[in-house]
């Protein structure tokens, strides 16, 4: 080949290598921000029924109108039987996240699935809201100072009242648990607590229970923290849960240093004669643990939660 054609031939080659490249490069990084580098999800040969899931907008008046998107994975035979109803599982996502990492990398989609062919547990309605106005956008779950900031108000009144309104659920506080895991853990609690009538399961996956110090949702003075605290604020609110019989689970990893927090939470429950179990396993603030723990945290929503 001349050198008059080479040089054009050896550019387009590097191009296409390079483009090839970065096609691959942005293929990797979707797929690990998808799935974390776990295997996509996927039913066993056995699992014949499996669960669907829809996606729905819900316009929250305590965020000014704003409409927010929630996934429900609507449980195996669903559609099959319409006269029974569910118990439903509100599962709060991570920061900085969204809710399709419970389905995509956590896989409760799937445990649902396995654990009900199985005829391990129940079926539940599992409902995960989005709660930020973008992935890197923190607001803790929590109702911020800000106007139109309730993100706590959101999920317990908003989202719930939207579940049971579209889907057939059980429509009490013993048909309805909450959880969700790092920043989502420390919302379920602090939203349980904030409204110690509305669940009768949290569920925390390496979350905390002192608020983070973030000025933009707190305050200047951080004049909203205390409220947010679930640690200050669990003797407030120590009579009702007792009351209601509201149940506790909560784990962290042994290399997690929110164990600590969990730990001193855990203490504060016993003394205040709560129900609860907390657990410390082998790991540390990450998908493997979560997504290792899926089924086991299923399981204690489905023997906790009422049944149909």
């Amino acid at each position: 080949m001349s050198g008059r054609w080479l040089a054009p031939v050896l550019v387009a080659a590097l191009s296409a290598f390079v483009a090839v490249g970065f096609a691959g490069v942005d293929r990797y990084a979707r797929n690990y921000w998808l799935y974390r580098g776990f295997p996509p999800p996927s039913d066993p040969a056995y699992v014949t029924q499996r669960g669907s899931v829809e996606q729905i907008k819900v316009a929250s008046p305590a965020l000014g109108g704003r409409s927010q998107s929630v996934y429900v994975y609507l449980p195996p035979g669903y559609r099959d039987h319409p006269n029974k109803r569910y118990p439903v599982l509100y599962l709060l996502h991570g920061f900085p996240g969204r809710p399709l990492a419970f389905l995509l990398t956590v896989r409760m989609g799937v445990v649902e699935d396995e654990l009900v062919a199985r005829q391990l547990a129940q079926p539940l309605i599992l409902a995960m809201p989005f709660g930020s106005t973008g992935t890197f956008t923190d607001k803790e779950w929590a109702n911020g100072i800000g106007a139109a900031e309730g993100w706590g108000t959101f999920v317990w009144r908003d989202v719930v009242h939207a579940i049971d309104t579209r889907y057939r659920t059980i429509a009490t506080p013993r048909g309805r648990g909450i959880g969700g895991l790092s920043e989502g853990g420390y919302g379920a609690v602090n939203i349980a607590l904030q409204h110690p009538r509305e669940f009768s399961l949290v569920e925390s996956w390496s979350g905390y229970e002192r608020a983070a110090q973030n000025h933009s949702i707190f305050g200047r003075q951080l004049e909203g923290l205390t409220v947010n605290t679930p640690l200050d604020r669990i003797r407030a609110t120590a009579r009702t849960l007792r009351r209601t019989h509201t149940y506790f689970w909560f784990y962290s990893g042994t290399d997690d240093p929110l164990r600590l927090q969990n730990l001193e939470f855990a203490a504060v429950l016993s003394a205040a004669r709560i129900h609860h179990t907390y657990l410390e396993l082998q790991g540390g603030h990450n998908w493997a643990l979560w997504r290792g723990m899926a089924a086991r945290s299923y399981l204690v929503a489905a023997r906790r939660l009422a049944h149909a």
